[in-house]
């Protein structure tokens, strides 16, 4: 055997005698160790307490304020029109003009017109004359008549031509009068002062009697128009005042009160047009303005939730109520007097001061432990299970020390081998 491989087996014989373990401290060691592990893996994983968002019931006042958009128009407007036919040859005025009482804003071609007037003219003078003679025929015969030189026959029958002489002129008076009429309604007075809105006719266009030529609002009060649902309409009182400001200028502002109401509702938006007379408008509410109008309706007070808080339990409308004594929440069933745009009114389930879940209510379970977003100090969120504390584990192990080696021989002492010896 060769020197070197029996001084590596020496060497590894003297360091595994150097560390003994004992017996009595593996067996320490597998006992905790068996006893721990059980205890970690019955240890279940806690469940996170969800966040949820909540409001504070109360109690509203009564009623509620209503705002809506209309626009600024004239109380009284006026479609000018010819009473006549013809072909229109002037047009005064124009859109935004302001126009006087008497004012001529459009003609119309008078040709026709006089000469129609002239024939009447003429009918009448005619029929005069035969007037005169009638008349002064029954003079001449009426002194006659008693001394017998006229018979009474023919005295009677110059009287009825009298009489017919007589009521022609009356007729063809009447149609003088008609025919100047005709020849004045050739020209389209303003009754009234206001201003031009709108336009219906162009110079060189042939009108008939009654079209829209000139549209006037004329001058006076002002109603702000609104379009109105009909629930607002019902509930609203006709002598509740109105806030109306400008929606371009909020500091302009007025009050007016219901004027008009229409009894009928739109075909398309099914809105009912509400007229609301201004008083003492400022002059920036122009005609055409937009507007905001405002009111509070009547009513009695309730409770209003969010609509997001409302939920459904067996097929009835439920809210989440949470109970800030234990951070838990319970399902309730309540019942609504009305639904809005953005939150529903209570009639009855809820008290006030309770504490309802708006955010999260579509995970939650009856009895189920929460915390509130952003607590704020409200509520302080529940205690979270805190892991087990670590046990040390100690493994004590015996190590006796190796024993020191003997010192090396002298090489004198050392017997020489022989040549050629085996090991």
């Amino acid at each position: 055997m060769e020197p070197s491989v029996l001084s590596r087996r020496a060497a590894l014989v003297r360091a595994t005698s150097r560390v003994r373990v004992s017996v009595p401290g593996v067996l320490a060691l597998a006992v905790l160790l068996c006893a721990c592990r059980p205890q970690e893996e019955s240890q279940a994983v806690p469940e996170p307490i969800r966040p949820v968002r909540v409001v504070t019931v109360e109690e509203l006042p009564g009623g509620e304020t209503v705002t809506l958009t209309g626009n600024i128009q004239a109380q009284n407007e006026a479609n000018l029109a010819f009473r006549v036919s013809g072909q229109l040859i002037e047009r005064s005025v124009n859109v935004g003009d302001r126009v006087r009482a008497g004012q001529v804003v459009a003609r119309l071609d008078a040709a026709d017109a006089r000469n129609a007037l002239d024939a009447a003219r003429a009918n009448l003078a005619s029929a005069m004359a035969r007037l005169t003679e009638a008349r002064n025929t029954v003079a001449r015969y009426e002194p006659l008549m008693p001394r017998g030189f006229v018979p009474r026959v023919q005295f009677d029958r110059a009287v009825e031509a009298r009489t017919a002489a007589q009521a022609q002129v009356d007729a063809v008076r009447a149609q003088v009068a008609t025919a100047e009429n005709n020849l004045s309604y050739t020209s389209l007075v303003a009754d009234g002062p206001g201003t031009v809105t709108a336009r219906g006719a162009e110079p060189g266009e042939v009108v008939a009697a009654g079209r829209m030529v000139v549209q006037l609002a004329r001058q006076g009060g002002r109603d702000a128009v609104f379009d109105v649902p009909a629930r607002v309409k019902d509930t609203a009182a006709a002598d509740d005042p109105v806030a109306v400001v400008l929606s371009s200028d909020p500091r302009v502002q007025a009050t007016g009160r219901v004027r008009e109401v229409s009894p009928q509702a739109d075909p398309v938006t099914r809105t009912f047009r509400v007229r609301v007379g201004l008083a003492s408008p400022p002059d920036a509410m122009r005609l055409g303005s937009t507007v905001t109008g405002s009111v509070h309706l009547r009513g009695s007070s309730g409770i209003a939730i969010p609509a997001a808080a409302l939920t459904a339990s067996q097929g009835q409308p439920a809210v989440w109520v949470l109970n800030p004594a234990d951070n838990r929440v319970a399902l309730r069933n309540i019942d609504v007097a009305r639904y809005e745009l953005d939150r529903v009114l209570v009639a009855q389930g809820l008290d006030v001061g309770e504490l309802v879940v708006t955010a999260g209510v579509q995970t939650l379970r009856p009895g189920q432990e929460v915390r509130l977003l952003g607590q704020g100090g409200l509520i302080a969120p529940a205690a979270q299970d805190k892991p087990l504390p670590e046990v040390p584990v100690e493994i004590k192990a015996e190590v006796q020390p190796a024993p020191e080696p003997a010192p090396a021989p002298p090489a004198a002492t050392r017997p020489a081998a022989r040549a050629g010896a085996r090991p």
